[in-house]
């Protein structure tokens, strides 16, 4: 059978020549055809083409998850990672889900992993009305605090112990809030669509071109292939720590800069350093 179920709903991109068949199945109620989905907010077209009504509540992983599949987005594809990412959180953390939808990452680390507090932001007031309502079917109401609006636009100071960034498209854009919203040796969870030539060599470095503007440093800790996004193209996502650097950093790249050394030298000395702070590596406790 092609399509995904969505709680009672099977929704496909073509109408299945085995329809009546399909029909049969017990846990399928409604088949609904997916078209096209539309801007930043990704809000799909769809047909119905058996049944009544759009809403239906999906369980995953010993979550709940109310949803409109005429209004928002599922991808059954982020399976494994929504099931990784209940894992994660410590319970004494402080969370910003950037990217909340209804709820994807949220739900499941506020059931599973009990953290401080997760601030979970959205922007489109449909994903927005489900995220509250799911918070409240999973009885997550003292761990999770929604928030209607923009993720570059909230007032995080170096709170957070995680940031996650689980939206494709451009994210890179809003990496300069997420590294600001996240404490020293916060860690970042980055997702990114890349070609396969420079699947993570692409969004390690832009995440290392943000933290620097920062005066920060990173460090790898993770870095996962989700799903076939494209022809050649993948959804990925990389783990990353972000650490402030330290005053032997700060010294060393003076002394570079400034130190009577031949240009061959100081770019030598220049790329270990650096290679050293973005992959947490060397002796000399940079990060």
């Amino acid at each position: 059978m092609k399509g995904k179920v969505i709680g009672d709903i099977l929704v496909v991109k073509k109408v299945p020549d085995n329809l009546d068949e399909i029909l049969k199945l017990p846990y399928i109620n409604r088949v609904v055809k997916l078209g096209q989905i539309h801007g930043q907010k990704r809000e799909p077209d769809i047909e119905m083409i058996y049944g009544e009504g759009t809403e239906t509540i999906h369980k995953e992983n010993y979550c709940k998850f109310k949803i409109d599949v005429a209004k928002v987005m599922w991808s059954k594809g982020n399976t494994g990672e929504r099931l990784r990412m209940s894992k994660l959180p410590e319970s004494d953390e402080t969370i910003i889900d950037m990217f909340a939808g209804i709820g994807y990452f949220t739900i499941p680390m506020a059931v599973h992993s009990k953290p401080k507090k997760i601030y979970a932001i959205e922007i489109n007031p449909n994903s927005y009305e489900f995220l509250c309502e799911n918070i409240k079917l999973n009885k997550v109401e003292d761990i999770v605090e929604p928030i209607l609006g923009d993720c570059d636009l909230q007032d995080f100071d170096h709170v957070a112990d995680r940031v996650l960034m689980g939206y494709i498209g451009n994210t890179e854009d809003y990496l300069d809030s997420g590294i600001h919203y996240l404490k020293k040796g916060g860690v970042l969870h980055y997702h990114e669509s890349t070609p396969e030539p420079i699947l993570f060599t692409r969004p390690v470095e832009r995440v290392r071109k943000a933290a620097e503007k920062q005066g920060r440093s990173i460090k790898v800790l993770n870095k996962r292939k989700i799903k076939k996004y494209s022809p050649g193209v993948y959804h990925t996502v990389v783990d990353i720590q972000i650490n402030i650097f330290s005053f032997k950093y700060f010294s060393l790249m003076y002394f570079l800069y400034t130190g009577n050394l031949s240009s061959n030298l100081k770019f030598i000395l220049f790329s270990s350093l650096s290679s050293s702070v973005i992959l947490g590596h060397g002796s000399s406790g940079l990060t």
